[in-house]
């Protein structure tokens, strides 16, 4: 790309960013174009199975329950990645592929120029502030529609965003790859489209890579330093701050930075948003425990049934995907299921597909709605609708058994 001046003025940066903070700031869940082919879900597959009694069942064959359940961490991890322990930071977190405590600032001030690294140290000084960073901004228009946009260092701003975001992969390498991450209120409010790419007015071609909640006041996305550099973003005008919320000395940040700069608050993600290890069944320490939380999502479904299916599908998540039919994650849900019934099952705000905390009590609703919870020959109905096929639900039911033996 070549070199593009600043056309839009500092001061009209500025100036857009303080007409919108007045913005509702949500934070949350993380929308990304992916492919990939996996194993097909029941609820997914054309056909149904025939009325009346089932086929005939196989011997069943005998499978030994995981030893380490009690004791195993369920974990989140997306294509690619290894899988993760569900660790989360103080803020509630999680901190997965980063290995970074990750929580958006507290508050977010622009300055009318570059912020001087003395006067971050300064500020940094104030009382109740614990963590100080200066990204760069500005404003690039799409058919006369100004988009107000950070240009940051990929490896810096991570710790600066919401768990939801610093843990998903997808989003830092499109920053590495001089494309655009827009915030989830920006795709919506201007009806742009994932994996699209928009002609910058003067400028270059830029691709939607990815939407993120990303909860910064008036920002409608974020590119990497270096393509913000070529579109003459101004550099270090934006300052984050991080600290006791409420306790910050506002007028001093301001007085610091000079009359004309603008310091606004940044919601925290608990005030939007169900705090996590507070949803359905929020963050067991064991995949035993995650397992008996989200069968009481489905009364008279056993914890067992759910603990067979986890090891048959992923392996308890270590291997989540994608299969050859595009099924995902520790449950293997495909795309559409997913989007029927999966559930935010540690309160974090995100229904993630690969998050074992989200996965098995979506598997729970999934199955209730097939009238597992009947047990008997619903119960094995229920099951051949999670995969369409009887030798897989004799395997299930089988290592079931097993587990009840195990774990009674």
């Amino acid at each position: 790309m070549r070199h593009l001046p600043a056309s839009v003025p500092l001061r009209t940066f500025v100036a857009g960013l303080a007409a919108a903070i007045a913005a509702v700031i949500t934070t949350g869940s993380l929308f990304l174009v992916t492919g990939g082919e996996g194993r097909a879900i029941a609820a997914e597959r054309s056909r149904s199975p025939e009325a009346g009694t089932p086929a005939p069942r196989p011997d069943r064959v005998a499978l030994v329950p995981d030893a380490t359940l009690p004791s195993s961490r369920p974990v989140v991890g997306g294509p690619g990645e290894s899988a993760k322990t569900g660790k989360s930071d103080e803020n509630g977190e999680s901190t997965e592929g980063a290995d970074v405590k990750a929580a958006p600032p507290t508050l977010m001030a622009i300055a009318p120029a570059k912020v001087p690294a003395k006067t971050l140290r300064k500020i940094a000084k104030l009382p109740h502030v614990t963590k100080v960073a200066a990204v760069d901004g500005g404003t690039v228009r799409v058919s006369g529609t100004a988009l107000r946009l950070l240009a940051v260092e990929p490896a810096r701003f991570r710790s600066w965003t919401p768990g939801a975001v610093a843990r998903h992969p997808d989003v830092w390498s499109a920053l590495t790859g001089d494309e655009f991450v827009a915030d989830r209120a920006a795709v919506k409010r201007l009806g742009m489209v994932l994996g699209a790419e928009y002609q910058l007015d003067g400028g270059p071609r830029l691709r939607l890579a990815a939407s993120a909640a990303l909860g910064l006041p008036g920002v409608d996305g974020v590119i990497g330093k270096e393509l913000g550099r070529r579109l003459g973003l101004a550099e270090g005008v934006v300052v984050l701050i991080r600290g006791d919320a409420g306790l910050i000395d506002r007028s001093g940040v301001r007085r610091l930075l000079g009359g004309t700069s603008k310091v606004v608050a940044v919601r925290s993600a608990e005030s939007r948003e169900t705090p996590a290890g507070e949803g359905p069944v929020g963050r067991p320490e064991s995949y035993l425990e995650l397992y008996q939380r989200s069968a009481e999502l489905c009364p008279g479904l056993s914890w067992t049934v759910l603990a067979a299916i986890g090891q048959v599908e992923s392996g308890h998540g270590r291997n989540n995907g994608p299969s050859s039919a595009g099924a995902l994650g520790p449950m293997q849900f495909m795309p559409a299921t997913w989007k029927a019934y999966g559930v935010d099952g540690d309160g974090d705000g995100e229904t993630d597909v690969w998050s074992a905390y989200d996965a098995v009590p979506s598997a729970a609703k999934y199955l209730c709605a097939n009238g597992a919870g009947r047990g008997g020959e619903k119960l094995r109905k229920a099951v051949w609708f999670y995969n369409h096929s009887w030798a897989y639900v004799d395997r299930v039911l089988s290592l079931a058994d097993a587990y009840a033996r195990t774990y009674s």
